[in-house]
C-alpha cells in the first residue's frame, strides 16, 4: 500500500471518509491479513497528511463495520475481510453484492407449495387455510457459498416465483417487473446451529454456528410479501447499524425458541 496524500483543502468530514474508504479497500483485499495490525494512528496520520482526530474518525467507521477492533492506544487488529451490509437502506442480496464488487449467484434447491403454519400466517397476515410457497436457495459471492436462504411467500407472490428459472440470480428484480415492490423490512439477527441442509450446502459441520438474519418485508402499502431467514457462514459478511438518541430502529430482545 502506497502513501496517499489527501487534499488539505477538503473538509474534515470528507477526509475521514476518504481515509476509511482507502483502509477498507486494503483490508478487504487482504493487504493486512486476518488478525494483522494496522499502522499506529500517528503513522496513518502522517501517511494521509491528516490529523490524528481524522484518523480516529476513520477507524471508528471501520470499527462500526466490524473490520477492526475497538481498542484505542494500540495498533488496531484486523478482524477479517467480511463484506459489510448496512441496514440503513434496504437492498436485495443481488444488489448489495454487486455494490460491493462481488458477483452474486443463486441456486434453487427446493420449492414447495403447502398450507401456511401458524407462525407463517401471523408474519404474512394470512387467513387460516391459506397456502404459501417455500423456497430453499444457496447464495454465493463470486462463486463461494456464503448463505442459505429460506423464504416463505404468500401464494400470490409465490406463483410468480415458481415460474422463474432455478438458476436465476435474483427473485427481487423479476418480481419488481410484475409490480411487486420490496420497500420496508423488519430484521432480527441472532446465531443458530447449522442443520443438515445448511451443512450440506455451505460445507460446514452440522451444529456449527451460523449468523441468522430473519426478515419480514412489505410493499409500499404495508402488505407482507415475504418472510425470510438467511443463514450466513461466519466471517463472510458483517452487518452495520446506525442509530442515535433521536431515532433508532435497533432494539434488544430475549432470544425466542426456533
Amino acid at each position: 500500500m502506497t502513501d496517499v496524500a489527501l487534499d488539505p483543502d477538503r473538509s474534515v468530514g470528507t477526509l475521514y471518509r476518504k481515509v476509511a474508504a482507502d483502509l477498507r479497500e486494503a483490508i478487504t483485499s487482504g493487504s493486512y491479513g486476518e488478525a494483522g495490525r494496522l499502522p499506529a494512528e500517528g503513522a496513518l496520520a502522517e501517511r494521509y497528511g491528516v490529523s490524528r482526530g481524522t484518523v480516529r474518525q476513520a477507524l471508528a467507521v471501520l470499527r462500526a463495520d466490524g473490520l477492526v477492533t475497538s481498542r484505542r492506544g494500540t495498533r488496531r487488529v484486523v478482524l477479517g475481510n467480511a463484506r459489510v451490509q448496512s441496514f440503513s437502506e434496504l437492498l436485495s442480496f443481488t444488489h448489495w453484492a454487486r455494490s460491493m464488487g462481488e458477483e452474486p449467484g443463486g441456486r434453487l434447491e427446493s420449492l414447495l407449495r403447502r398450507p401456511a403454519d401458524a407462525a407463517e400466517r401471523e408474519q404474512l397476515r394470512l387467513e387460516p387455510g391459506a397456502e404459501v410457497y417455500v423456497t430453499l436457495r444457496l447464495r454465493t459471492l463470486s462463486g463461494t457459498p456464503v448463505m442459505v436462504e429460506r423464504t416463505v411467500y404468500p401464494s400470490w407472490v409465490g406463483e410468480l416465483v415458481a415460474q422463474l428459472p432455478a438458476d436465476v440470480v435474483s427473485h427481487t428484480e423479476p418480481l419488481r417487473e410484475h409490480g411487486i415492490l420490496f420497500t420496508d423490512a423488519d430484521h432480527t439477527i441472532d446465531v443458530v446451529a447449522a442443520n443438515a441442509d445448511d451443512a450440506r450446502l455451505l460445507g460446514c459441520r452440522r451444529g456449527s454456528p451460523l449468523l441468522r438474519e430473519r426478515r419480514r418485508t412489505t410493499d409500499p402499502t404495508g402488505i407482507p410479501v415475504e418472510w425470510s431467514q438467511d443463514r450466513y457462514l461466519p466471517g463472510t459478511v458483517a452487518f452495520s447499524i446506525h442509530n442515535s438518541l433521536a431515532s433508532s430502529a435497533l432494539s434488544r430482545h430475549a432470544r425466542e425458541g426456533d
